[in-house]
């Protein structure tokens, strides 16, 4: 099976063009975690979970949770002219995140480590494989976006789906719905002025 440049090249955060109205197929979100898990990780350890929520009355609690966090994390904080496109975006989906027909949580078997390498791999062991869901489920003509909010009350929501807080990390939590209509194609990118042969670039401050 391949992917076609075109599911890779419009995999991003949907939030306003997710289909709140229309059901997901409990299939479908399986045949995309079976490529998924097809991802690697550190030391080939795949100590990922996945906690896929289609309750209505379990999301609604997730939700209060994923709010709470997100309007907390903006206290303080006022989006300059070039994020404000970017924050009505995710206030909208804060809003009606009980809406969205599934939710699936990502998580990591452990705890996060102290030390910044191990830290590194803890997170970069788990990351593809949500990327590869991700990639997954626009191939099939669903959107999704990558978010933490609700990992403030982590605890909580852990206590909610019975998650062992102790012994499991929450990563992530993927929103996933059909899109409501094709999103516009994406403009060609090159990578040229972010990458370096041999080394940085001794005039580049960044």
């Amino acid at each position: 099976m391949s992917v076609p440049d075109s599911a890779l090249t419009t995999t991003r955060a949907y939030r306003r063009r997710l289909d709140l109205t229309r059901s997901v197929p409990r299939e479908v979100v399986t045949a995309c975690l079976d490529i998924a898990v097809h991802a690697p990780s550190g030391s080939n350890r795949r100590a990922w979970q996945f906690v896929v929520v289609d309750d209505p009355e379990v999301r609604s609690e997730i939700a209060s949770f994923y709010r709470r966090g997100f309007t907390e994390n903006l206290v303080g904080k006022t989006p300059g002219p070039a994020q404000r496109a970017d924050f009505e975006s995710a206030q909208y989906l804060a809003d009606r995140l009980h809406q969205v027909p599934v939710l699936v949580i990502a998580c990591q078997t452990g705890r996060p480590p102290d030390s910044a390498p191990k830290l590194a791999s803890f997170y970069g062991s788990i990351y593809p494989a949500v990327w590869s869901f991700m990639v997954a489920l626009r191939a099939r003509g669903l959107g999704s976006s990558l978010t933490t909010a609700h990992l403030a009350y982590e605890r909580e929501v852990a206590a909610l789906l019975g998650i062992p807080y102790g012994e499991v990390t929450q990563v992530a939590l993927i929103p996933l719905a059909y899109l409501k209509d094709d999103p516009p194609s994406s403009k060609p990118r090159s990578a040229a002025p972010l990458t370096h042969w041999n080394r940085w670039p001794a005039d580049d401050k960044h």
